[in-house]
């Protein structure tokens, strides 16, 4: 523990004021103008740098761009590759493990060795990875490269250890799974065909033992060949040469018959007597033309066949296989039993598909019960003894992509009532229909730790739909889903102009939400420049929703700002602010220049019926002004003891009343600085008549007049519209698609960062920018960002290399707004309700509100809010506020306790609003003593003391890069001040002396998914979305990170494996029976030899969880594992020292008996004895 004393002089009066109005706040400490006051201010910081480590905790959702699929029927694990390298293996609920191959290869194939507790898996880059299950965190024991061959296709036989791999040149080798080399046995492509054969036979496409003899193995080839090669007599039994490509191969158990699908849509049949030609082949889906021919049908790409005790007909389950004359149709799964056949149609194209089946013989009846399909932006299980083949309900979180995501916010240590509630509203709209069985996939064991809490995810969606997940203890569960387009009313089909576009621009999508769980109140932020208050209720309404329009528009002269201070401002021109094309208006055919006064979405003005749970009550829209569309909404605040929402962006602040429904302040950000601006900025007078002017130069589009910004005023829907003579520029488009975090794709390279962006605002625009996604992940085009600037007009921003002519700027966005009990002006003595707001320039100013306390004054008379002219600076756009009391404690903000708005009152009781009041005050003996606040931008962070408004502290984050994220936040019981940087670090800083704790390069910041998602909570927790469809989860906590192998779930439980069926004598006679094969005398190097070393290289892994600790910690864990290594160690030499004298002392009482004994029995006869 470290003590930390500052001497502060004058903290009682004023600091000198500079002639821009900014308090010279700039040194520790003001400079006092009376008499000195010295105050000492002791607190006590408990963090220290080994509190902290970075750790990946556990990833959710669906593997995204899935490859490949591979499960353990006795284990009862399922494992999934993607094409990123990754795998991810899945079990019961709870476990869910994700793996991630260094290279990054795509994953090819996956082999489990069933029941032992490791997984093969082939790369594309042509290597084979062996992968220890039976820890918690699964590590590599082995890696075999080749060099000289292509792999296509692995088999690993039941209870062997040795693999077959195929390669691209026809050939397979064999690999012993226990050393991870290759055997010199190698079945030559030339050798296997005939010698009179003179074309290549293609690569190998299947391998398989056949399950009457495991010494024959069944190869096969591209082209059509197959070959069934005996391994002992080092030759082919037989081969068959076939017109067409085969796709997969299938046996039947009892090994006289197989199956094989075909690139022309067939499925050919082969009996092990005669291999002249199929006994049977047909087209499924193939219907016979006039002519007599079978029209031509798509490719069967697999084909699995399983026996079943129970009828004496086969499940022949496929997929493709359609005839090629209906265009469209979604890709299908067909199940075959007997003459029934099923055809599933499926949202995505199928990537793979298992038959799960009872026994892992190959040999015995399969007994098939479910079939996993993966798509490729979903998973699906088939209950295949049922006979309407009824899919499972998913327990896994594999829909959080169903739409993009285009937001994220995380809630630790949450009520505990929360979850139960919204999980009880949410399960009443759960679909229905499922299979009543249990969950196929329920290997692996898990249990929920000791140090859990209530955590709760919310994802916002391009679709304007809000998730609520249930995150308690590494788990992800959905509770509750909102649909904010309900809101609205539907685009008219007979709109003309732009009614179509509107469907599919998304002008619904979710950019920014603000929740307070105590008081249940929920609000969104939505593209279209609106914001939507909810209230919760267990009840349903009928309700009409509230809209309220706010004018916020204005512009101003040309700036007078400095270029050369510590405090220059960063951001670009008008059009900059608002990068985005604009969305759309609800009267599609308005022109342009005739759109005045109305918002982008009507709101529907009926009587609603709104269900359970989360109800609209109020919405706030930003109108059109003479042509040009709302800007951007950049910030949001809400407070339900106040019972005021605040929200701004590029061109001003507006402060709702929600209990009264009334706009208190619309101002734009000059009109709050009054005199105090410190860049002495003028006004632009309003004109008549607008015309925008373009800058071909830059590309930029600039209106140099507006109109001023009066307040707020009620809706009146249909309202008339006059004459608008403003037009919309080149560079302004009115339709924007939503801003997908999951489908951003743009490659920023951390070197040219600073080069090219020295703020945080230029990504920011980009962020905030048009997103030409595709539901097609597969085939989106990756951007550089000068590549996207010159093709979307994205971001307005000269290209000079004067860093001081880019950063001039003409307007000031609202970048940051918090509601707290805090001090307005410097003479004040008790706090009150204020407004902390935090610009683009790095200025801060706290505006005073004068709230009636008293509930039915509160109900009917105004609240009055008063800009001070208060501000302080820092360099950088403001990103985060955060209080402390005088004792280093976090002050919450005050709240409202939930109530219930649609329970009637009673008469005889009424209720009134139960306020939580969190006032600097409160945990202190003098009110006098303020409050600390912590304010945060892009480049730097200060600790302020209220009311005196002395900086006490200062320090520069970062000077190369710029802040994407900063929340102060509690960890190990103290708090600190958490940043992450555009150059990928992940910072943290104790509070309030800002003293660094953890600076590590975690991820570098590829595209703009990660900065548009990444957040911080509570607990030493974080998560951002890590692919389009996938949520990771971290941790800096050391105490989490050390507590990491208790949350996760185990993969491996020890399971007797199932003995095989007794055939029994004359079954075994008549078919004949599986004889018995030594793998190890064949392919051993004592009969095959060595392979050649050129041919294949072998890689040791890392091994166990030690290893990867290793790696992954820093210098002070290393250490500290040292020192525990070191400590055991000493240990262990102290109990070996114990046990060795005690083996010495026993061995000599054995001694001293066995000597007594002798010299007793030396003179006795034999006969004696």
């Amino acid at each position: 523990m470290k003590k930390f004393r500052k001497v502060l002089d004058g903290l009682t009066t004023s600091s000198p004021v500079n002639p821009g109005g900014s308090p010279a706040c700039g040194s520790a400490a003001g400079t006092p103008s009376a008499a000195p006051t010295p105050r000492e201010i002791e607190i006590q910081e408990t963090l220290m740098s080994e509190h902290f480590q970075i750790c990946k905790t556990v990833r959710h959702g669906f593997p995204y761009q899935p490859t490949a699929l591979a499960f353990d029927p006795v284990q009862k694990i399922l494992a999934v590759g993607s094409r990123s390298g990754g795998v991810r293996l899945l079990g019961r609920p709870g476990v869910d493990c994700h793996c991630q191959h260094e290279s990054g290869a795509a994953v090819l194939q996956l082999q489990f060795l069933i029941n032992e507790g490791a997984l093969v898996t082939a790369c594309a880059d042509d290597t084979l990875h062996l992968w220890n299950l039976r820890q918690r965190r699964p590590a590599i024991l082995h890696s075999l490269k080749f060099n000289r061959e292509r792999i296509t296709f692995c088999h690993l036989p039941f209870q062997s250890k040795w693999l077959y791999v195929g390669t691209e040149r026809g050939n397979t080798h064999i690999v012993n799974i226990e050393s991870f080399v290759l055997s010199g046995y190698v079945i030559m492509w030339n050798k296997a065909i005939e010698l009179s054969t003179k074309t290549h036979p293609g690569p190998v496409v299947h391998l398989s033992d056949s399950p009457k003899d495991e010494g024959k193995l069944l190869i096969g080839f591209e082209s059509g060949t197959i070959v069934m090669w005996d391994l002992r007599a080092k030759r082919a039994d037989f081969r068959i040469y076939y017109d067409e490509a085969i796709h997969s191969v299938s046996w039947h158990h009892e090994g006289r018959q197989f199956m094989c699908s075909h690139s022309d849509g067939s499925l050919s049949m082969w009996n092990m007597r005669n291999t002249a030609k199929p006994f049977q082949v047909t087209f499924p889906h193939g219907k016979t033309q006039r002519d007599g021919r079978k029209e031509s049908c798509k490719p069967i790409l697999k084909v699995e066949y399983k026996t079943s005790r129970n009828s004496s007909e086969a499940f022949v389950v496929f997929s493709g296989g359609l005839s090629y004359d209906k265009a469209g149709r979604r890709p299908t799964l067909t199940i075959m039993h007997g003459k029934a056949i099923t055809v599933l149609e499926m949202d995505y194209p199928i990537v793979d598909f298992l038959v799960l089946c009872d026994t892992p013989y190959l040999n015995e009846v399969q007994e098939p019960y479910a079939v996993v399909v993966l798509l490729e932006k979903d998973f699906v299980v088939v209950d295949l003894t049922q006979s309407n083949f009824p899919i499972f309900e998913n327990p896994y979180p594999m829909d959080i992509h169903e739409s993009p995501v285009t937001c994220t916010a995380y809630f630790a240590d949450c009520p505990p009532d929360i979850i139960p509630v919204l999980y009880s509203i949410g399960a009443k709209h759960k679909k229905t229909g499922y299979s009543h069985k249990e969950w196929p996939v329920s290997g692996g064991t898990w249990t929920v730790g000791s140090q859990t809490y209530p955590e709760i995810i919310v994802t916002g969606h391009a679709d304007g739909s809000i998730k609520f997940w249930d995150a308690t203890a590494i788990t992800l569960q959905m509770l509750y889903k909102l649909k904010t387009s309900k809101v609205f009313e539907k685009p008219k089909s007979g709109d003309v102009g732009r009614s179509g576009e509107l469907v599919e621009e998304d002008p619904y999508a979710v950019q920014m939400i603000s929740w307070c769980p105590q008081s249940r109140i929920f609000c969104v932020v939505g593209i279209s420049a609106h914001v939507i208050l909810y209230r919760f209720s267990k009840h349903d309404a009928n309700t009409t929703i509230t809209s309220l329009e706010v004018r916020l528009q204005c512009e101003m002269e040309d700036v007078i700002s400095p270029s050369d201070t510590e405090n220059t401002p960063c951001f670009s021109d008008p059009s900059g602010l608002s990068p985005q094309p604009q969305p759309p208006s609800p009267r599609s055919n308005t022109p342009d220049s005739a759109r005045d006064s109305i918002p982008c979405l009507k709101v529907k003005d009926r009587m609603i019926r709104m269900p359970p749970g989360y109800q609209a009550e109020l919405v706030v829209q930003l109108l059109w002004i003479d042509g040009e569309p709302p800007q951007q909404i950049t910030s949001l605040d809400l407070n339900s003891a106040y019972g005021l929402l605040a929200l701004g962006n590029c061109n001003g602040l507006a402060v709702v009343d929600y209990l009264q429904k009334t706009v208190l302040l619309c101002m734009n950000t000059l009109e709050l600085y009054g005199s105090a601006d410190p860049f002495q900025r003028l006004t632009r007078s309003p004109r008549k008549n607008r015309q925008s002017t373009s800058d071909h130069v830059n590309g930029h589009c600039t209106s140099p007049t507006s109109q001023p910004c009066p307040s707020g005023r009620a809706r009146v829907p249909g309202g008339p519209e006059g004459p608008r003579l403003a037009r919309r520029g080149p560079g302004r488009p009115p339709f924007r698609k939503a801003q997908s975090a999951a489908c951003m794709e743009v490659s920023l390279p951390v070197s040219s960062l600073t080069e090219g962006y020295p703020s945080r605002r230029a990504m920011l625009q980009q962020l905030h920018g048009v997103s030409m996604y595709s539901h097609d992940e597969h085939h989106i085009t990756t951007y550089s960002w000068s590549e996207r600037e010159s093709r979307e007009n994205s971001f307005s921003r000269s290209r000079s290399s004067s860093v001081s002519s880019i950063d001039r700027e003409t307007k000031e966005a609202v970048t940051t707004l918090q509601f707290m009990e805090s001090y307005g002006r410097k003479t004040d003595t008790l706090p009150t309700p204020c407004l902390w707001v935090g610009t683009s320039l790095g200025l801060v100013l706290i505006i005073p509100m004068s709230i009636p306390t008293d509930e039915q004054e509160r109900q009917e008379d105004p609240v009055t809010v008063a800009p001070t002219g208060t501000v302080l600076m820092l360099k950088g756009s403001i990103l985060r506020f955060g209080f402390l009391d005088c004792g280093g404690a976090l002050i919450h903000n005050p709240y409202e306790v939930w109530r219930d708005q649609q329970v009637p009152d009673d008469p005889d009781r009424p209720r009134k609003r139960k306020l939580v009041n969190f006032s600097p005050s409160s945990s202190q003996e003098a009110s006098g003593d303020g409050h600390l606040a912590v304010v945060c931008s892009e480049r730097q962070a200060k600790v302020f003391l209220m009311p005196s408004q002395a900086c006490l502290y200062v320090h520069n984050i970062t000077e190369s890069s710029f802040v994407l994220r900063a929340d102060v936040v509690s960890v190990c019981n103290s708090v600190c001040l958490a940043c992450f940087c555009a150059n990928g670090h992940i910072m943290t800083l104790s509070l309030p002396s800002l003293r660094p704790l953890l600076d590590v390069a975690y991820l570098p910041l590829t595209d703009m998914r990660i900065a548009r998602t990444f957040c911080f909570t509570n607990g030493g927790q974080a998560l951002y979305l890590c692919s389009p469809t996938e949520i990771q989860r971290i941790t800096y906590s050391q105490e989490m990170c050390d507590n990491l192998q208790e949350m996760l779930g185990e993969l491996f439980t020890p399971i007797e494996t199932p003995e095989a069926q007794n055939r029994g004598f004359l079954k075994g006679f008549f078919s004949g029976n599986a004889q018995t094969f030594d793998r190890e005398e064949l392919f051993g190097e004592a009969a095959a030899g060595k392979a050649s070393r050129s041919l294949a290289q072998h890689i040791p892994g890392q091994g166990g969880m030690e290893g990867m600790k290793a790696a992954a910690g820093g210098v002070v864990g290393e250490l500290a594992r040292a020192r525990i290594a070191l400590d055991e160690r000493g240990q262990r030499l102290g109990e070996l020292e114990e046990r060795t004298a005690l083996m010495m002392t026993s061995a000599e009482t054995f001694s001293k008996h066995a000597h007594e004994l002798m010299l007793k029995c030396k003179d006795k006869k034999w006969y004696q004895f």
